[in-house]
């Protein structure tokens, strides 16, 4: 940088410094390339670690889960009554009375961690949960329609969930449809038909008896208090159908991730594939929201902690579901032993962990200049 001097003084030159260079953040990935499938992929080896620490951790909660009762079991003993060995008493308590509320918390966390990856993805928005976008509260009005007005006809909160979830979303995709749709139509009409539902359920609530308002109740907030083998049955069934489903989708994921028109340039039929995301995300939440309640905040926390541990752009489909079992089985584990004597229903423990997390996302989406 020159000085400027008078016409008699020498003119000096202060060199600037050059400014060291900023460290970049690397990631670690392999690829790789099977004959036999025809398969071809990135291994990222991260979030390989990150998906076997975050079984690891799942499986603790889930036998630790099982030793917790009247009848307290040792660690040890259930991991043996898991397999049919031990004492027969501990093998039908453990069997029989503790496992179906084990397995229900397991499936539904998954199934909530998974649908929540998948709609924030395809919308490209942290924000974007089953539960914020109406698909949870619609499977709620239509389950206490048929406890408070008996309306169930024999079809049980298994199918009444899924027709109500499946028909809140189905009139989300059509009112935020103009010329295709977009992620941020899809949050802002979703948000609108949740409330709808939400007031739709309380006047149901309102409207029924005393014991049909207090069972009501006690499925809104999500709870797994009860739950047998019949509840384990059909959310079984629904994961093994569409959790392959969702994987195969992973890819399609990714390329909207780039936004429409780059991912229509790459092959990718945007709208089908979005309908194909809508719909397995709606069947893996209305059968984990019939087996479960509406288990507050899961859907919307897990694939967001997921995507920071494994450190990828975009929330990883399996380590969202890992981490979505890891939050039910968790704060059903709180429930039971914050206070002597008192189960709490599993969802007053996720909407009190995952509020802040919310209030956060909100702060750092209005931070980033994307909060309106």
């Amino acid at each position: 940088m020159t000085n400027p001097k008078s016409p008699g003084e020498a003119t000096t030159l202060t060199p600037t410094p050059t400014p060291a260079p900023t460290p970049t953040l690397v990631r670690v990935q392999r690829t790789y390339r099977l004959a036999v499938p025809p398969v071809s992929g990135i291994l990222r080896p991260r979030l390989v670690t990150v998906g076997a620490l975050l079984a690891v951790g799942m499986f603790i909660l889930f036998c630790w889960s099982l030793t917790i009762g009247d009848y307290p079991i040792a660690f040890g003993d259930v991991v043996r009554a898991l397999v049919g060995s031990g004492d027969p008493g501990t093998v039908l308590v453990v069997q029989e009375l503790r496992l179906p509320r084990a397995l229900v918390g397991l499936l539904a966390g998954i199934a909530f961690g998974v649908s929540g990856g998948l709609f924030q993805t395809m919308t490209r928005n942290p924000l974007a949960s089953p539960d914020m976008i109406g698909l949870t509260q619609g499977a709620g009005t239509f389950v206490v329609a048929g406890i408070v007005l008996g309306w169930d006809g024999g079809l049980g909160t298994q199918t009444l969930g899924l027709l109500g979830a499946l028909t809140t979303a189905l009139v989300v995709y059509a009112l935020a449809w103009r010329r295709g749709t977009t992620g941020y139509r899809i949050v802002l009409v979703g948000i609108g038909v949740a409330w709808i539902c939400t007031s739709a359920t309380d006047y149901l609530v309102a409207k029924g008896g005393r014991f049909q308002a207090q069972a009501a109740l006690g499925w809104l907030v999500g709870n797994l208090n009860g739950r047998t083998w019949s509840d384990v049955g059909p959310l079984a069934i629904a994961l093994a159908a569409l959790l392959p489903t969702a994987l195969l989708l992973g890819r399609l994921l990714r390329t909207l991730q780039l936004g429409d028109d780059v991912a229509t340039g790459l092959g990718t039929r945007v709208q089908p594939v979005r309908l194909a995301i809508l719909l397995s995300g709606v069947g893996l939440i209305a059968f984990a929201t019939a087996s479960a309640g509406p288990v507050a905040f899961v859907a919307l926390a897990a694939p967001q902690i997921a995507q920071r541990l494994a450190r990828t752009p975009w929330p990883p489909t399996v380590a969202s579901g890992l981490t979505g079992a890891l939050m039910v089985l968790g704060s059903d584990l709180i429930a039971r032993t914050l206070i002597s004597g008192t189960e709490l229903p599993v969802g007053i423990v996720t909407g009190v962990l995952g509020a802040p997390i919310l209030l956060w996302l909100l702060v750092r989406a209005n931070r980033a200049g994307s909060g309106g």
